[in-house]
């Protein structure tokens, strides 16, 4: 057994040259990505106009606002806009899933279904079950004529073969992998990361939210059991931000198959529910914190609740502050992680703050069902998020990220619901539950803490 100190000496050896690695690439990587960027062939002059026209329209107060909720949050759709080409669009139809049976059995109908294009991004691309039923399916529909492309996070996808893609090959689809890197294999937290997980079909139906590629999504690990996730199937001009995004990241990642605009990819969408949303993407080649900032606004505008689920609770100072604050002013905040995460070591790192929290009041509950991946916050009931960003540092500045930010009263309510019942399947944290947690944990949290800028 390894001595005590022995054990916190290496711990801090670790943290020390995790933080060193981390400066070293973050530098390169910002670097090399905004050149990219500009280098991209595809370009949506529409989106961009509609971002902008509406920023200015806003700033000079002539925006019309089509709901209550926008109009009562402004402030964070202006927010939005400053930092992204994230124009409000207001014709679109949301579902919610919670579990990923339902949410793959709807995606593979969709697939089915597409004329024209599939178009597929996944921080995590497994040869399993799950992902076998899927690459079959898109071979089927490259074989109609269907232009299928995917992208994958290399670290992410790192157990997927390479003849994983080899008859979507042939059959004419294209797979390419995000940032590959032999050298960090080892340690997929230690490095920038495409955590995006979006898909786009016709340009009618996109998919976005926290469900991978595997066969753990749909319950089929005893390591985690039950998986509890979020994901949104949107319909209506949200689409198109969401095709924008993977366009820009297939043109980064793709030097021998870029696209350029194509009207197909962005085809007239049919009036729906009239539901109001907006697109947000981060990543290390922007100066801005978009999601993060967006969250720091919902939390500022909250007046009455704040409701937050997220497997991995390691926020910076900013956010941290700001639902403390929100918390003193007499919101009512509450935060939802698993009671055991996929990564021990961040386990220990998300309880030494949900401390922090609770000594300002907000209510901790681990949820006990199997394990949570959701990523949601909801404000007042009326406007939350969904999508691929943790409340964690990493999300919030390391890795690539898209959300969207919905402003709905009736689907806020429906997300409230969820998480009561998730409530529910949940206990709830209590300081005299920390004051008997052994000396060993103790110190496992504080050096976790010392770590959470690369977890």
């Amino acid at each position: 057994m390894i001595p005590l100190g022995s054990w916190i000496l290496w711990l801090l050896f670790l943290s020390a040259a995790g933080n060193l690695v981390y400066r070293l690439f973050r530098k390169q990587q910002r670097k090399g990505k905004r050149k990219a960027k500009y280098m991209s062939a595809y370009k949506n002059q529409k989106i961009e106009r509609l971002s902008h026209d509406q920023l200015k329209r806003m700033e000079h107060g002539s925006f019309e606002f089509f709901s209550e909720e926008t109009a009562e949050f402004q402030d964070l759709i202006l927010e939005n806009l400053k930092n992204e080409t994230a124009p409000l669009t207001f014709n679109n139809s949301l579902d919610i899933f919670t579990d990923g049976n339902r949410k793959f059995d709807a995606l593979l109908a969709d697939i089915r279904s597409a004329e024209n294009h599939v178009h597929l991004q996944y921080y995590i691309f497994k040869n399993d079950e799950i992902g076998r039923r899927l690459i079959d399916l898109l071979i089927e529909k490259a074989l109609e004529g269907v232009k299928v492309l995917i992208l994958y996070d290399d670290v992410g996808s790192k157990k997927l073969p390479k003849e994983a893609f080899e008859g979507l090959f042939k059959a004419g689809g294209k797979a390419v992998a995000l940032l590959p890197s032999k050298l960090l294999k080892s340690n997929p937290r230690i490095y920038y990361r495409y955590h995006r997980k979006i898909v786009v079909i016709d340009g009618h139906i996109s998919y976005i939210g926290g469900f991978n590629v595997g066969n753990e999504y749909v319950g089929k690990s005893a390591e985690f059991g039950y998986w509890r996730d979020t994901h949104l199937r949107i319909q209506g001009n949200a689409v198109h931000s969401l095709q924008h995004r993977f366009l820009l990241d297939w043109n980064r990642a793709s030097k021998k198959h870029s696209v350029k605009y194509d009207d197909a990819y962005f085809p007239s969408s049919i009036p729906v529910d009239g539901i109001a949303m907006q697109t947000i993407s981060s990543g290390p080649d922007s100066s801005f914190e978009q999601i993060k900032n967006g969250f720091l606004k919902m939390i500022d505008l909250a007046k009455s609740s704040i409701l937050i689920q997220t497997p991995y609770i390691i926020p910076d100072d900013a956010f941290l502050e700001a639902l403390r604050k929100a918390a003193f002013r007499g919101v009512d905040v509450r935060v939802m992680i698993p009671i055991k995460s996929d990564h021990p070591f961040v386990d220990a790192a998300s309880l030494s703050f949900t401390r922090e929290l609770m000594a300002a009041g907000i209510i901790i509950y681990q949820y006990s069902n199997g394990f949570l991946h959701a990523k949601t916050i909801i404000v007042d009931s009326k406007v939350f998020s969904v999508g691929s960003a943790n409340m964690d540092i990493r999300s919030f500045s390391l890795n690539y990220e898209a959300n969207v930010f919905v402003y709905d009263r009736e689907m806020a309510k429906k997300m409230v619901g969820i998480f009561l019942a998730d409530a529910e399947l949940s206990k709830m944290l209590t300081i005299e539950a920390f004051r008997n947690r052994s000396l060993i944990d103790h110190i496992k949290e504080r050096v976790a803490r010392l770590m959470a800028p690369i977890l």
